[in-house]
């Protein structure tokens, strides 16, 4: 059976357009997912990401224009400047990681709803209750947003590590062996090489 890594941050508007289309491939094949969220600012510090905030007028203009036609093709709303952006993404992320270790409800959903919370529905997912709210929605524990802190921490740090090693260098990301799939739009490619492995 074939795994897929998938690695993202929940700071990523090209993730929240992803919807939940890596579910659909990964059911279609059989192929298991370990969902890895990483952190973008260590892992650019490796690979030489530029801060949205330092890259060239042209770059940032064509990011919206870019976004607005994704969102347009998939059906996805967004609102390409919300209220809580930048927002720190670890509560949201020891939530999906205390999810995944505990199981029981739907983890794509899970981590789509909190992406929705910040690039649709205008809410901060550092806020507790936001990210409560999402865990019950996805059928998750709504005391997971507060579990085992350090020890989701930890598996952030090496979940971290390992997208480095993968040779990750943005979100979303998908692995499969040594094959490495960057960007929402690189999904089909990960549904043709799964059909053919």
């Amino acid at each position: 059976m074939a795994h897929i890594d998938y690695y993202f941050t929940l700071l990523s508007p090209f993730t929240y357009l992803a919807g939940q289309r890596l579910e659909g491939i990964a059911a279609k094949h059989g192929a298991s997912v370990t969902y890895k969220p990483f952190n973008l600012g260590e892992v650019g510090k490796e690979t030489g990401f530029v801060p949205l905030a330092e890259r060239a007028p042209a770059r940032r203009a064509y990011r919206m224009q870019d976004l607005a036609r994704i969102a347009d093709m998939t059906g996805l709303p967004i609102n390409r400047e919300p209220a809580h952006w930048p927002m720190n993404p670890v509560p949201g992320t020891v939530a999906v990681i205390a999810a995944q270790k505990v199981g029981g409800g739907d983890l794509g959903l899970l981590v789509h709803a909190l992406l929705r919370s910040t690039w649709t529905n205008e809410k901060d997912i550092a806020d507790g209750a936001v990210v409560r709210d999402c865990l019950k929605e996805a059928g998750f524990d709504p005391a997971l947003a507060d579990h085992d802190m350090l020890g989701a921490i930890d598996t952030f740090e090496r979940f971290t590590r390992d997208a480095i090693d993968a040779g990750v260098f943005g979100s979303p990301s998908y692995v499969v062996r040594d094959q490495l799939f960057w960007g929402q739009d690189r999904l089909d490619h990960l549904d043709r090489h799964l059909g053919q492995l």
